[in-house]
């Protein structure tokens, strides 16, 4: 008996041995918390203040001159209201953003035209028909702000800068209430 107990003994004292090299194994993926931003993967240097404020006025600018187009092609009232309140508020935005900057005072540069994938995207919007304009611009808003919420989400939670990190904060909340209605509007539109 005394055997058994002594070879049993040594074989979790090797299997114990044998585990201390291996690093630990993952068993399953991390559980998401309750914020739906925390499960979109983080580009590498997103936290970075060059990407975010490239990023975050390029979402300004695409809201405002998508808007712009939108004033001049849709007929529909809600859609109307809803472009002038875009140019409105994120011209307000790009304000912020700016004060942010000079709070901070790191070197940042806005940019002054788009990127190239939100180019084509306006692009695209001012080449759709009259009979599909409306739908695929409100299908624009309503990608623009979610990608604009978790950008100020993360940014606001993982940033480098704290100026741009509390700009991020207070502007959050304001794209969460443009996301909500621009859903609002793309549902009435089915």
């Amino acid at each position: 008996m005394y055997r058994k107990l002594l070879i049993a003994g040594a074989a979790c004292a090797a299997l114990a041995l044998a585990a201390c090299g291996k690093p630990p194994e993952e068993t399953s993926p991390a559980t998401p918390d309750a914020n739906p931003a925390a499960t979109v993967p983080t580009p590498a240097n997103e936290a970075g203040a060059p990407d975010f404020v490239a990023k975050a006025a390029a979402s300004d600018m695409f809201e405002i001159e998508s808007s712009k187009l939108a004033l001049t092609r849709t007929r529909n009232a809600d859609i109307k209201a809803f472009a002038q309140m875009m140019i409105d508020m994120h011209t307000q935005t790009t304000a912020g953003l700016k004060k942010a900057i000079a709070d901070s005072g790191q070197p940042l540069v806005l940019p002054t035209m788009l990127p190239a994938d939100l180019q084509g995207k306006l692009d695209d919007l001012a080449k759709a028909s009259d009979a599909d304009f409306d739908k695929a611009y409100m299908d624009a808003q309503v990608d623009g702000h979610q990608a604009a919420l978790d950008l100020m989400t993360r940014y606001a939670a993982d940033g480098t800068v704290p100026a741009l990190q509390a700009a991020a904060a207070s502007t959050a909340p304001v794209v969460q209430e443009h996301l909500t209605k621009a859903k609002g509007i793309q549902e009435g539109l089915k």
